[in-house]
């Protein structure tokens, strides 16, 4: 069975990002972005999802790390769709209900070719030191977006926010595993359209 491996440039005025991914890895990762609460929620998400992920970024931190967050997931989930090329055999389908300590998060996500993103997480506190954990919607509306999926995120309980967005990204990490395994049963295209 061939690997699903994607690599990607992605250069703006604001942001350059290059990416390196393996589907089928088994959770190695490499990522330097400037935001080290980014690089930690990228180490996860390639530890808990099994896929290795190279990740070099820099951008207009000195403005604010909007730009940097929402075009890494941009990059990522356009890696991501890259290297599962036509989906022939996947499961398409992946869910993960995850517990981090007083949190709760629940992720679904469908490789459905239709994006859109559900996105349900209230905390009390907005920052992580200088990190903004509003800009994490901001990352997976980009993902979501980049790569055709449907996903939808949901704090069922939680307060600690380096907690809350900890159990967002390893819950996502998760879901990503299941919807992008190969099944043997699968023949083709998983939908009944003949193409997602």
């Amino acid at each position: 069975m061939s690997s699903r491996c994607a690599t990607l440039t992605r250069n703006t005025k604001e942001t350059q990002i290059r990416i390196r991914l393996n589907m089928d890895g088994g959770g190695w990762s490499s990522i330097r972005t400037g935001v080290p609460f980014m690089d930690h929620m990228l180490d996860l998400l390639a530890k808990h999802s099994l896929c290795d992920l190279y990740v070099r970024a820099t951008g207009d931190l000195d403005v604010d790390y909007h730009h940097l967050v929402e075009d890494l997931g941009l990059a990522l989930g356009e890696s991501i769709r890259k290297a599962m090329g036509d989906k022939k055999g996947i499961a398409r389908y992946g869910f993960f209900i995850l517990p981090m300590d007083e949190c709760l998060a629940r992720v679904a996500l469908d490789f459905s070719g239709r994006p859109y993103l559900v996105y349900r997480v209230k905390s009390v506190k907005k920052r992580i030191r200088d990190f903004d954990i509003s800009l994490i919607r901001e990352f997976m509306q980009g993902f979501a977006n980049a790569a055709q999926c449907n996903l939808h995120i949901e704090l069922l309980y939680g307060d600690e926010p380096h907690h809350i967005v900890e159990a967002i990204f390893k819950g996502f990490a998760k879901a990503l595993d299941m919807a992008k395994a190969r099944d043997p049963r699968v023949k083709g295209v998983p939908s009944t359209k003949g193409k997602i």
